[in-house]
This record gives C-alpha cells, structure tokens and sequence, in this order.
C-alpha cells in the first residue's frame, strides 16, 4: 500500500471531488469545502467493515457519475450502484444495494462526513416530522451524539451556504474526533434501535441524499507552501514508551530503549504469564494493564486471578498499573470495582506500585464514562487508534491535528493528574465493539502470539518511510503540559520499529530522536495546518533540540520560533528533520 496515492478529480459543474476508490472525498462547490467525505458503508455483527470495491465506473454522461459496488470481506454479498448527479447548486447521491445472501449488520447505508473546522458553528436540524432545531457543531469532543433524528441539515461554512436532504431511513451524527477521525459523521439508522439486524437475501437498501450550496462570499486565498510555528516553553517532554510485542516468539535481537514498556494482560487467556515475563525480559520500567477475568470483586480475591497477575510483579521494575472490566456497563473501563479489586490485590501481596485508570479502548469510552473513574488515581490512561473507521492514509495524516484536540482535552480531564497515552497503534490493538469472544491462542506459551497478534492489525504502513515523520508529527501533537508519556506502536514484530528479523523500519530512528529528549523541558505548539509539525526540548544543560516533521504531499519550507530564536527548515514531502542540522 502507497502512503498517499493520487486520485482522479471529477468535476460536474460547479461541484468537484477526488474519487478515492468508493469514496467521494472532499466534496467541494465552486472550490469550497463543502463535505469531507460521502460513501457507502457496511458493518458487520462485531462492526468490522467490508470493503466496497468498485467493479465498474460509468462517467460518460456529463454531470453523472456511476459506481458499481460490491462488497467483500466479513460475509457480506451486497451488491448495487451509487449514481451522483451534479446540477447547478445540487449534488445528488442515491444508493442502491441488493443483499444476495443474508447478512447480519450493525449498519449498512450511506455515511456523511462533515469537516472539523465546524466546530463551533451553527447547525439547523430538521427532524422528520418537519420540525426544526437549532443547535452547533460542537467545539469540545462530545462524548455523545450532536443530533438525532435527522432529516436534514443546514449551516454556514465561510461564506457558504449549505444543506443536506437525506431520505430512506432516519439519520444522527456523531463527533468522530472522539476515535481521532478529521470528522463529524452523519450515518443511518439510530444506534437506539437494536443491533445487529438481519438483511434477508433480496432486502434491497435504497437511500438517497442531497447537497444544495450557495456562495455568499468571496473564497479564501489557498495557502502557500511556506509556513511559521511558535513553539512555546511549559511542562515536560513526554517519555516515550513502546508497546510490549505480541508477536510469536522467538524474539530478535534489540535495543530495549530506556522507556517504559506497556505490557497488557488479559487474565482470561492461559498465556499471560508468558507476556509477562517476555516483555519483563526485554524493559527497564514496565506499565503493566490487566484486564479482568470476571467481575472486580471476585478477580481481585487472594485466590483469584486478579491476584495471581498482581503476584507475579514482584521483583519487576512496574512503575504504574491498571485494571480494565471487560465486561458490564463500564466496559473496558477502569471503573470503581476493578480499581478496587486492583488495589486489594496489591495490599494482599505487600506491593505499592501508582495505580492508573481509564480506558483500556479509545479517548471515546474516557470521555463518556470518565464520572465511573474513582478521584484518587495516580494517572489516567486511554489508547489511540487513528485507522478505526478508516484504512485510507488520508485519515491517518488527518488524525494527527484531532491528537491535539484529545489531548488537551484528556488533560482537562484529568483535573491535574498524570496522562498517560498509548498505545498509538495504526489499527486497534483490540476489538472493543466485538459481539463475540476475543482470539486466543489457548496455549500456555507464545509460539502463536497473543492478544493483538491474533487479529487483523498488521498495516504495511509500518514499513513505510513516512510513518517516521507520522511518528514525529504525532508526537508533537500529543505533547501537551500534562501529557507524562506517549506509547507508540510494539517493540518489534509486524507492528514495531524492529521487525521479526532484528531489521530495524525507517520508523526506528525517529522514536530514537524523540526517546533522546525525555525529560526535557518541553517546547509546543500548534500547526499551521495540521500538514507540517515541530516540537521540541532544552535539557539541563541548556541545549535546544527541534525535531519538525511534514506530512503533505509537497516540498515545505518551515520556520520554527522557539524562546531562543528562530531556525528554517526544507522538509522533504512525507519527511523529517532535526531543525538547524
């Protein structure tokens, strides 16, 4: 897979837009932005996602735009056309999908995906009995649903006028920053109705929907290639943490680095003594995660589980600790019984490691249930995923501006405590959404792996040369006063900066750079255009180091300002470098 592959612009009208295989990507009217995505979507029992493949493309007819689509992967047979029709002010999509063998789905229909800078705006919604509400896209990351019942949409985008009619089924939004996704999405079919549901072979989805724009004002002046970052002194360079590797053994030959290894042990699998003492093997401080095997209370019992794991730290370099519930309406949430269960535990085995908590999924569980945490943690943790509702590499450059936003909002959060994020993986570590049972192995030993090896998160994207400067850009978005430590990716294997061989990924050299300035004094600040990032450190003895990374498809020029100065830099596209060298 390239990182960022060309795409065909088609044009109807004033109306124009990439076509990014069955995606229409950045919907534009008379240049202007006007959505940021529109496609079909299909999601199976546990929220996996078909791919929609594009058999056949019909554009013969001016103004008219033909896809044939079927789907393939997680036993889904639907197959059917999206036309789009540009005419004047109106952009028309209608969707027709036939179901040629029965399949269970969470949702299947069309997806509207809105762009973040309407943060703030406001937003007319029609409901469809006729009525009209009138709200905003929100500013901080909602924890919930922005609008339900929804018919129709109308709101103002620079100078722009916009609504959306959309027919077939009932629609709401939700505010994908939440998973770190550049978008708030309009998707069919409310999460209040039961799922999943039967599509009997036959059932036909037809939907449709509608873009009307009208220009009030003259469109801004596109930026240039130039660009200028303040960074600003505060807080402590974050230190930089890997993932413990789940990947069959045996292990290579490596550098194990001087941050901390974050080791997840789910009590549920016969093989998490294993993990334990390979990524023990291997780390000089260890973040150790549990995740319970039954309810907190009776896990964190002398006999129980919960004790067992919590035993076998003794004598490890652990500097934190948390406890996850998979089960229950705290889901994979450190909630008070398996906080509780937890720190019983360690009282029982004499130990006194920092106990943290959070969740063990996305920013988007620590924001909704953060009131279930108890008060008195040392720290609070959650994991990242910026590739869950998408594979496209678009959405992982446009992941690292909604970093920012995560953290400093986990930050308020926090209310003062340590943040503690990780692990950033391209695609999750694990299923939080599954209706079914996790993999595993059934062994007692790691000859087949564990926990995330065992399901389809390997990206190819690992191996490419500008995930070093993803890397560098992420972790200058992330590096926020507050923010203790980010954990990134796995010590080695498919998803590591060190593959099975010892061979070191491009990736290697760039979490070398930022590991080298832990402990510094912290220099931050916010990119122009989330395409281009720098961030930085002054050490004890006074020497300031500025890593700047750019993820644009172009050649950029970046001036940095630090409280010292002032240095320029030529970033390659996809690249990075250490300012001033």
């Amino acid at each position: 897979m390239s990182w960022l592959a060309d795409h065909p612009l088609w044009r109807g009208g004033h109306w124009s837009f990439e076509l990014r295989g069955d995606e229409i990507a950045d919907l534009a009217f008379g240049g202007r932005p006007v959505l940021r995505s529109i496609r079909a979507v299909a999601r199976d029992e546990d929220w996996h996602t078909p791919t929609m493949v594009v058999d056949a493309v019909d554009d013969a007819t001016p103004g008219r735009l033909a896809l044939q689509l079927r789907s393939d992967g997680f036993g889904a047979d639907l197959r059917g056309t999206l036309v789009v029709v540009a005419a004047a002010d109106a952009f028309e999509v209608e969707l027709e999908l036939r179901a040629h063998d029965e399949f269970w789905t969470n949702r299947t229909g069309l997806v509207v995906l809105h762009p973040p800078h309407l943060a703030g705006s406001p937003l007319a919604v029609t409901h469809p009995d006729g009525t009209v509400q009138h709200t905003a896209f929100p500013q901080q990351i909602s924890p919930h649903q922005p609008a339900y019942e929804i018919a129709g949409l109308r709101w103002q985008d620079a100078g722009t006028e916009v609504a959306l009619r959309l027919g077939g089924d009932v629609f709401e939004m939700e505010d994908q920053r939440n998973w770190t996704d550049a978008s708030f999405k309009t998707y069919n079919r409310p999460l209040a109705l039961p799922f999943p549901y039967r599509l009997a072979t036959g059932e036909v989805i037809a939907q449709t929907l509608q873009v009307r724009a009208r220009a009030r004002a003259a469109a801004a002046a596109p930026a240039g290639p130039d660009a200028r970052i303040t960074l600003a002194a505060g807080g402590t360079f974050p230190a930089l943490g890997v993932g413990a590797a789940t990947a069959p053994d045996p292990a290579p030959a490596f550098d194990v680095g001087t941050g901390p290894v974050l080791v997840e042990l789910d009590l549920r699998t016969p093989n998490w003594p294993a993990a334990l003492r390979r990524a023990a093997d291997a780390a000089r401080q260890l973040d150790v995660r549990f995740v319970l095997g039954g309810s907190g209370a009776a896990a964190g019992a002398p006999g129980g589980a919960l004790g067992d794991g919590v035993r076998a730290l003794t004598g490890l370099p652990v500097v934190r600790v948390a406890a996850f519930q998979p089960d229950g309406p705290a889901q994979h949430v450190s909630d008070h019984d398996a906080t509780d269960a937890l720190r019983a535990a360690l009282d029982a085995a004499g130990l006194d490691i920092p106990v943290v908590g959070g969740a063990r999924s996305h920013f988007t569980e620590l924001n909704r249930e953060h009131d279930r945490l108890p008060r008195d943690l040392a720290g609070i943790v959650f994991s990242m995923t910026p590739l869950f509702h998408s594979t496209a590499t678009e959405q992982l450059v446009e992941a690292v501006a909604i970093q920012r936003l995560v953290a400093q909002q986990a930050v308020s959060l926090a209310g003062g405590v340590a943040v503690h994020v990780g692990p950033v993986t391209l695609r999750a570590h694990f299923n939080d959404v599954a209706t079914t049972p996790p993999p595993s192995s059934g062994a007692t030993d790691l000859a087949e792996g564990y926990g995330t090896a065992l399901i389809d998160a390997d990206d190819e994207r690992y191996d490419a040369p500008e995930l070093a400067a993803w890397t560098i850009a992420s972790a200058a978005a992330l590096a926020v006063p507050g923010v203790a430590t980010v954990t990134y990716f796995e010590q080695w294997g498919p998803r590591g900066p060190v593959r099975a061989d010892g061979s070191a990924r491009p990736v290697a050299a760039a979490l070398a750079a930022l590991g080298a300035l832990r402990g510094a004094a912290l220099l931050h600040g916010d990119s122009p255009d989330g395409l281009v990032w720098a961030v930085g450190g002054v050490s004890r003895e006074g020497a300031t180091t500025v890593l700047a990374a750019n993820l644009d498809r172009i050649e950029r020029t970046l001036t940095v300002v630090t409280p010292t100065g002032e240095a320029s830099v030529v970033l390659a596209p996809g690249g990075w470098r250490q300012v001033g060298d």
